[in-house]
């Protein structure tokens, strides 16, 4: 069983990937911070150095390595999906799970979080609530494209557990895991 889970920034994706992985007895696996381990680099850093167009190939690189894990949950990047054919490779190689979280959701999580993002930095709050909506407008035909989609806002995750058993993927308890819950 392979689940990735896509939504924006601050959405929950680690959050409840890890509280999924630990539910369900399965390995959790970020696929930002499998970049930064690989690449001993972060994800900034690396932005700052080569620009995007060289992170998005080696982060495709990166998705395409998960091919080889099971059991497992991963957290992708929030702008993962959206790029070359991730969307369809993820839908063709594991469950996608779109945590659907509101733009005043994200802008809550993203003043109370520890880790800012320096996308976000030093907008003021009308440019940060403009600069999320144009964003997410953009990523939401990608992001929508999963076979699951989540209220991430105030997540149940007994209610996902519940949605992931009915999946067709995962109607078989022999090969999921998902069934004797």
């Amino acid at each position: 069983m392979k689940l990735y889970l896509l939504g924006y920034m601050y959405s929950g994706k680690t959050t409840i990937g890890r509280c999924l992985a630990q539910q369900m007895g399965l390995h959790f696996v970020d696929l930002d911070h499998l970049f930064e381990e690989h690449y001993h680099t972060s994800i900034p850093l690396f932005f700052n150095r080569y620009g995007e167009e060289a992170f998005r190939k080696l982060e495709r690189q990166m998705l395409h390595s998960t091919q080889t894990m099971d059991n497992v949950v991963i957290s992708t990047g929030g702008g993962t999906p959206c790029y070359f054919d991730n969307m369809d490779w993820i839908n063709a190689h594991g469950t996608s799970i779109f945590l659907d979280a509101s733009i005043d959701a994200i802008i809550q999580r993203a003043h109370a979080s520890r880790k800012q993002r320096p996308v976000l930095a030093n907008k003021s709050p009308e440019e940060l609530h403009t600069f999320i909506q144009n964003q997410l407008a953009q990523r939401l035909p990608y992001y929508t494209l999963a076979q699951i989609h989540f209220p991430a806002e105030q997540p149940d995750l007994s209610a996902l557990l519940r949605q992931l058993s009915l999946h067709p993927t995962n109607q078989d308890p022999s090969k999921s895991g998902v069934g004797s819950l």
